[in-house]
């Protein structure tokens, strides 16, 4: 764990921070070699990281507060637009990112469900696996005790420390972030298919919300919320069967990737 990277006078460079912006950045640029390569809407792709990418922190530094450290930022309100102290959700990073790009794609006359199979879904998993080495910087995110000798052991002055001390931890951010680049391969594979518009983008939702879940039984840095289930859980349980039914609903009756309407 290296929370800052060095300092401006008294002004901290946290490496959280940092990797965040870094992985918006090359998210973007993967975003735009696929569209490129495509040969379609690679010019608006910097324009569309950009308002994604600002909704993207704002939904994920929302959900986090409200979803799962709701009890510390009702005493602490202040607090909320803190965003270098840690504390982002992916979930709502997706979910308002989704709501941008939408109304970016309906601005510009883009067909939003091509676009997010060509470039977004790539680009997202790949922006999130590099976020994941961020969580593991800041030292958040972390898994809980492994109960054996193996595992992280994080060092003094960090949030897992001051939680369960000394004690190995499980990998959980390690974990998510290998996760993320072997879906971000799979999404790749299936964009060379004779697939549907949006099957990419559903199958992305799927993949990562039915890996988070199980991940999530070894998250040790917030607790359960509902029937023994952590709030991550029943979010990303309920988006998983949401994409398993559009992805099944555009098989049967979406239009092919490329069609003779598409420019």
């Amino acid at each position: 764990m290296h929370p800052y990277l060095f300092f401006i006078g008294d002004f901290p460079v946290r490496s959280y921070g940092m990797v965040m912006m870094l992985s918006i950045v090359l998210a973007t640029a993967v975003a735009y070699f696929l569209a490129k390569q495509d040969g379609r809407w690679h010019q608006h792709v910097p324009d569309f990281g950009i308002c994604c990418g600002f909704a993207g922190l704002i939904g994920a530094r929302l959900w986090d507060v409200f979803f799962f450290d709701w009890s510390y930022y009702q005493h602490h309100l202040l607090e909320i637009p803190f965003v270098w102290q840690g504390g982002m959700a992916i979930q709502g990073g997706v979910v308002f990112g989704a709501l941008a790009g939408y109304w970016y794609t309906k601005r510009h006359g883009i067909d939003t469900w091509a676009f997010a199979d060509i470039a977004a879904a790539p680009a997202v998993i790949f922006g999130q696996a590099l976020g994941r080495a961020a969580n593991l910087l800041n030292g958040d995110a972390f898994g809980r005790p492994t109960g054996e000798s193996f595992g992280i052991v994080y060092p003094t002055g960090s949030l897992a420390q001051h939680t369960y001390g000394m004690q190995p931890l499980w990998p959980a951010e390690i974990w998510e972030g290998q996760l993320d680049l072997v879906i971000f391969a799979l999404l790749l594979l299936l964009r060379t298919t004779n697939h549907r518009k949006g099957q990419v983008f559903a199958c992305y939702v799927f993949l990562y919300s039915t890996a988070r879940f199980g991940l999530e039984f070894l998250r040790g840095d917030y607790g359960t919320l509902l029937w023994g289930l952590k709030s991550a859980q029943l979010t990303g349980g309920a988006m998983a069967v949401l994409a398993l039914l559009v992805f099944a609903l555009l098989g049967r009756f979406g239009k092919p990737i490329r069609d003779i309407s598409d420019n």
